[in-house]
């Protein structure tokens, strides 16, 4: 009676642990693929008068603050770094980007893009200083 008991416990406890894993590995296969945009704004001229041979016409929109926005409200917000460079999680959707304060360039956005559930949507986008 004793062995019994025992063959019992242990027949519990394999199950517990079976189920254990069981429910692991189903939640590992469910986990979502990170979605979102990244990318990288440049501005252009970013000197006056003709171009020039060997000068850059464009350069990086360094530490900028850009608005994610979606069905009239904004989602959220990302500052670019000093290469210009981003990248935002955000779930699939279509969305509009813009600069948060458009008054020093207003020639910049919006920007639309879609994300989709296969990853982060690559992009590149270009701001006009005005300046000519």
């Amino acid at each position: 009676m004793i062995e019994t008991r025992a063959v019992m416990k242990l027949r519990q406890l394999l199950g517990i642990v079976l189920v254990s894993l069981l429910a692991h590995s189903m939640n590992a296969e469910t986990t979502e693929v990170p979605t979102g945009i990244e990318g990288t704004v440049t501005v252009s001229p970013i000197h006056g008068g003709p171009s020039r041979v060997g000068v850059a016409d464009s350069g990086p929109m360094a530490n900028t603050v850009f608005e994610v926005g979606k069905d009239g409200g904004i989602v959220t917000t990302f500052t670019t770094d000093v290469a210009g460079k981003f990248r935002v999680p955000l779930p699939p959707g279509r969305y509009s980007i813009k600069k948060q304060d458009a008054k020093r360039f207003p020639r910049c956005g919006p920007f639309d893009v879609e994300v989709t559930a296969s990853g982060f949507s690559k992009v590149t986008w270009g701001c006009d200083t005005g300046m000519r």
